[in-house]
């Protein structure tokens, strides 16, 4: 009787599942909405419904029966970690062994395959993640955007934001005018104290507030000397969670792939000073992602049944 594994990437965009065989070969992909919260109001509900439908279209793509289906194995990484989800996994999935986890791992596991190394994780938030040979473990920051999150998306345009107050202000930040009048002109606010009023507002989720951190890039590409500043300081904040975490894992000697994945490192800008500072640090080797999060999630799946293999016909994740 065949077996099959699932890999389940769970994010607050979107849900992504991925159906193994025993040989690694991948079958079937599924995607569904977001699946990252649970507890406020119908979030128990959209989170199964959620698991349900991604992995009921991974089946019917894999040509397997949704209703019938035991995995031999499956390893769900969510964002926003495992700990208000897991108890709610068996109401979706039927399984002999499941492992609950965060998305960070997976991403990992993804990004270089399965093999021992480093992630720096740039988007909305940031979080470094590692794992070395012997198989432990280590992560640094990921702390929220009140706390930390240094060198994410919203971190960029927060620190913007401080630079385009100051000129308003006369801190002497002359060369914040471009900068502050980009951000004016994409929110249509007046000024950048408007501006900050209104990101404290529903107006402006923390996502919403991210993505202006494609204007910080454009403008240090243009020559502004603060969005330079910031873009560079961000570099320098990723490159610094990627050595905490290092320094944790592993020995000075040892040669470390350090993988990227996030919407900042689709900055040329940034990912050139992020690749310099963190090559030019230790020896390290900065790697584009092999794969997504879900097949780092399907990857653990069979690391945890004991069950050695390399992916082969891997999807890609995103649409």
């Amino acid at each position: 009787m065949s077996r099959y594994f699932l890999g389940v990437d769970g994010g607050q965009s979107s849900t992504v599942a991925l159906i193994g065989d025993e040989s690694g070969r991948v079958l079937g992909l599924g995607r569904a909405g977001p699946s990252n919260h649970v507890e406020a109001g119908d979030g128990r509900d959209k989170f199964i419904g959620a698991l349900r439908e991604c992995l009921s279209n991974a089946c019917a793509e894999a040509g397997l029966d949704f209703e019938r289906i035991v995995f031999a194995s499956a390893c769900l990484g969510f964002s926003g970690g495992p700990a208000d989800k897991a108890a709610l996994v068996s109401e979706a999935i039927r399984s002999e062994r499941t492992l609950v986890t965060d998305d960070a791992l997976v991403a990992l596991s993804g990004a270089l395959a399965g093999e021992p190394g480093i992630i720096v994780i740039a988007g909305t938030g940031s979080i470094s993640f590692g794992r070395n040979g012997a198989g432990e473990t280590a992560r640094a920051g990921g702390w929220g955007y009140i706390y930390g999150d240094e060198g994410s998306a919203f971190w960029i345009v927060r620190q913007a934001l401080r630079a385009a107050l100051r000129f308003e202000e006369g801190w002497d930040y002359a060369a914040s005018e471009r900068l502050r009048n980009s951000l004016l002109k994409a929110t249509g606010a007046k000024s950048a104290n408007e501006l900050m009023h209104r990101f404290y507002t529903s107006e402006f989720p923390r996502s919403r507030v991210a993505g202006l951190a494609k204007l910080v890039d454009a403008a240090a590409v243009a020559g502004d000397h603060v969005a330079c500043v910031v873009m560079a300081d961000a570099a320098e904040e990723l490159k610094t969670l990627a050595g905490v975490v290092r320094g944790r894992l592993f020995e000075t000697e040892d040669e470390v792939r350090v993988a990227y994945l996030g919407g900042v490192f689709a900055s040329d800008l940034l990912l050139a000073d992020f690749r310099e500072l963190v090559e030019g640090a230790a020896l390290n080797q900065v790697v584009a992602p092999l794969c997504g999060p879900a097949a780092g999630a399907l990857l653990e799946a069979y690391r945890a049944a004991g069950v050695p293999c390399k992916l082969s016909d891997v999807p890609l994740e995103k649409p």
